[in-house]
This record gives structure tokens, sequence and C-alpha cells, in this order.
């Protein structure tokens, strides 16, 4: 594989990736198959005798397990194949994929009225086919994160990571586009939430100035409220979260409804839990017990000791991608993994802050063990794109300084180069 140059001048070699992500992500896949099998069945049960479905026992556990299956497969094939395919050759194609997917859904669906333009609530977010789903927003992620990584790269490259036109004017188009999209068009403002998440982190990470990074957040803060303030049923989930548990007629019905019975999951549990299979939740009382409400359903089943090391294992796992992203010498490649850790952290924070009650509900699924395989799909394949980059960085954190002198005659290396090896877990 072709070595990679860096800012200092010396020249990276290959070596051992850093294993404890693939351990970490392992983990949390095993994790969900279980709950996935002990809530399964009642799962299928409910949904059998509220609607007249025959769904076998066993029904959501294989889907779930071809989901991870396939995902294994992203992964795989995210850390072998030469991660120039994804970062430099095929990166505006793969975000130019997600985009027009996701226009065309909406367009099939609201126009057209196909009926393998899934839609709920008069929103169009998936594509159903052959008794598969597919959720375009998805691929925009990871279609924005590794073209809009590339764009920033070279911008800094260039020392132009501060000049409005060449850098923020293009990145303001690009996110303008796509959060449109999303966030109108599909209705889907968790998505949009993550898509800022993924972009915010990689600009961050870029050493763009502090008071233009502020400047963004101040302007995507104007934007969120008026995208809340627009929309009645985003400003009834407001109204539900600030009202708390005040307001009897929420709490019995819709958001209030939800995120009541998910404390009660929660606190039901315990310290140690009620055990596998032992769940009354997800019988039908949480909605949603096996997509956006498994962390509930975790709690009830493994008890506050068992969410305590669910969330250490996601807190290993992200701390494992900013030791890559810092260690990374190409801008580039390390801003892909920040923006990878912007994509997880931020489905992390949101799923668990809104099971808890402290933030309002946004649909966003808890990465690696909520059911669905599209969410699970692109961020395996995330993970696997900054496995591989693991292969890549230095032993330390990388300096934004020369190792070069210059004497009367020629330069001097005063340090020598060292490679991460990442030889234990």
């Amino acid at each position: 594989m072709r070595r990679q140059p860096v800012a200092n001048q010396q020249t990276v070699r290959r070596h051992r990736p850093m294993y404890r992500v693939v351990l970490l992500i392992g983990l949390l896949l095993l994790l969900g198959l279980v709950v996935m099998y002990a809530i399964g069945p009642q799962r299928a049960n409910l949904l059998n005798f509220a609607y007249g479905s025959d769904y076998s026992d066993n029904f959501f556990f294989n889907k779930q397990l071809i989901s991870v299956i396939v995902s294994l497969v992203a992964f795989s094939a995210c850390a072998i194949l030469p991660h120039e395919l994804f970062t430099k050759k095929f990166a505006k194609q793969l975000f130019l994929a997600g985009l027009i997917l996701s226009i065309l859904l909406v367009f099939l669906g609201a126009v057209l009225h196909l009926p393998f333009a899934g839609e709920t609530n008069g929103a169009y977010r998936w594509f159903y086919i052959g008794g598969f789903s597919f959720q375009p927003s998805e691929l925009l992620k990871f279609g924005s994160l590794v073209f809009i990584a590339g764009l920033l790269g070279r911008r800094v490259k260039q020392g132009k990571i501060n000049d409005v036109n060449e850098t923020l004017l293009p990145i303001g188009i690009i996110m303008a586009i796509s959060l449109f999209v999303v966030v109108v068009l599909q209705k889907d403002l968790g998505t949009g939430v993550s898509l800022i998440a993924i972009v915010l982190s990689m600009i961050v990470v870029s050493g763009m100035r502090a008071k233009l990074v502020w400047q963004i957040i101040a302007a995507l803060a104007v934007i969120g409220v008026i995208f809340i303030v627009s929309t009645p049923h985003r400003m009834d989930r407001m109204s539900t979260y600030f009202q708390g548990d005040t307001d009897i007629s929420a709490v019995n019905d819709g958001d209030g409804y939800h995120i009541q019975q998910a404390k009660i999951a929660i606190g039901s549990g315990g310290l140690f839990g009620l055990g596998i299979g032992n769940s009354v939740q997800s019988t039908g009382y949480l909605p949603e017990a096996i997509n956006d409400s498994i962390f509930a359903i975790l709690g009830e089943t493994f008890g506050f000791v068992g969410l305590v090391i669910i969330l250490l294992l996601f807190t290993g796992l992200l701390l494992s991608l900013l030791m890559v992203a810092a260690r990374l010498p190409d801008m580039g490649l390390r801003l892909v993994v920040a923006g990878v850790f912007g994509w997880v952290g931020s489905h992390v924070i949101l799923n668990v802050a809104a099971m808890t009650g402290l933030a309002p509900l946004t649909g966003i699924p808890l990465p690696l063990l909520s059911y669905g395989g599209t969410s699970m799909l692109f961020i395996a394949a995330a993970l696997g794109l900054a496995f591989q980059l693991s292969r890549w960085t230095t032993h330390s954190v990388v300096e934004e300084r020369s190792d070069y002198v210059e004497d009367s005659s020629s330069r001097r290396r005063i340090g020598r180069t060292r490679y991460a090896s990442d030889r234990g877990l």
C-alpha cells in the first residue's frame, strides 16, 4: 500500500491497527443480539395480537443477525480496501448518491405515491423492497463524512481553512442542501443533528479560528430554532420536554408517555436488572422498544450496573477514535476519524439523554445496539474506515512543527519517527 506523507516530513509505515476498536464493537454487537433474542418474541406477539401479523418468535432476532453480518462485511470492506477509494476517489460520488436517493425517495413517495417509498406520519425516510428497508439519509451521512473531510483537509494544506469564500461558503452550501433534504423534506431532525455533529467535529479538529467556529455554532443554533418553531410536531416535543411530569395529559399521551415509560423501564431494572427475558416494558408499554428505546430496555434487563458497563464500552470506543485522530499526521484522514467520533458520539449522547428525560426525543438510534440495518451498516462502515486508518498513526500525538533544522549546507533530522503498534488491546 502507498506510504502516506506526513506534516513533519517523516514517513509513516503501515503497522498493526488498534484492535481494541474491533473488540469494543464486537462486544456491543453481541450484547445487542442477546437483548434482541430476549425481547424479539414479545415484540412479535404484540404485533401479531394488535395488527393480525404473523411474525415468528425469532423474526426480529433473525433480522438483527442479518444486519450484524452485513455490517461486519461493511466494516471489513472499509478496513481492508484502500482508504483512498472512500476518502478520495469516490468521496463525491458517495455524497451525491446519498443526496440524490434521499430526494428521490421523497419524490417517489409524496408525488408518485409508490408503495416502496415508505411513509410514516407524512415523512418519507425508507425504501421498502422485498422485506428489507433502506434509509438513504444514512448513506448521506457517510458520504458527507468523507467528502467534507477531504475538502477541509485540502483547505488546511493550502492554508485556506479560515477563508470564507474557499472554505466556509462551499461547506455552508453543502450543509444547507443536505439539511433541507433531511430536515424539511424528510422531516428527520435527528439525522440533521447527526450531520451537524459530524461536520462540527471536523471543523473543530481542522484548526479553524475559534471566532469562526463560534459564529458557525451560533448560526446553526438560530437555524435549529427556526426549524423547531416552524413545525408544530417539533414544538409539541419541546413543550412536552419542558413541561416534564407536570402535565398529566402529556404524560399519558405522545412523547410524554414515551419518556415516562422509558424512565419506568430504567427504574424497574434497579441495580442489577430483571434479567434476560424478564422485561415487562417491551411487552407493549414502551414505544419503539427494539429501536430508539433499546437503552431503556437494556436498563430494565441489566440494571444500573449494566448501563454503566455499556456506557463504558461506548466511552472506550470514542476515546479510541480520539486517540487515532490525534495521531494521524495527514489532516484529511484525521478529519475522517474526527467525523466518525462526532457521528457515534452524537447518537450515543442524544439517545441516552432522550431515554433519561435529559433531552427531547429525536428518533436517533443507539449505535450497534438498536434494531435496524441501515444505521448499523453505515456506522460499521465508518468505524471500519477509522480502524484501517489506525494503521497509519504515529506513536505520539502529532504536533504541527518541523523536525528538521537547517545548517549551512544541509538539513539534519533532529528526531526519529516512532510508530504506533498498539501491541496490547
